[in-house]
């Protein structure tokens, strides 16, 4: 596996002057591909870049009419939520009310129960009840 370098060739000398090959042009048209390549790469950049130059101006227009919406928004919710805030806090003063009262009512019933079970053994009636009721 030893490479001779001092025979250097094209390609195109050594079947030039044979008829094996019917064409024998492979460079000048992978060069051509290439350059072909690399024009339409640069013209993709260009009208990307021409692109991004005029979106530019309705990116930001379109940024500021979204700031815009958001901060009508949050005047709009501004009051809503205060209104909001006012009813959640009376709804929580009625329920407030309404579970002292309940609790009252619970005590006060078992103090009429305590009363009535007292009132019972001291007459000498024979009440059974059940546990943790009284």
């Amino acid at each position: 596996m030893t490479d001779d370098t001092s025979t250097k060739g094209t390609g195109t000398e050594s079947g030039a002057d044979t008829d094996d090959f019917a064409w024998t042009e492979p460079e000048p048209s992978s060069g051509d591909a290439g350059a072909k390549a690399r024009e339409w790469v640069g013209q993709l950049q260009a009208m990307i870049e021409n692109l991004a130059t005029l979106a530019a101006p309705v990116a930001k227009e379109i940024g500021a009419k979204a700031a815009e919406l958001a901060a009508l928004a949050g005047d709009k919710a501004g009051p809503v939520a205060r209104k909001a805030a006012e009813v959640t806090g009376e709804a929580g003063q009625k329920l407030a009310v309404k579970s002292r009262e309940f609790a009252t009512e619970l005590r006060r019933d078992v103090a009429s129960t305590k009363t009535g079970i007292e009132g019972a053994e001291s007459s000498g009636e024979d009440e059974h009840t059940p546990a943790g009721v009284a």
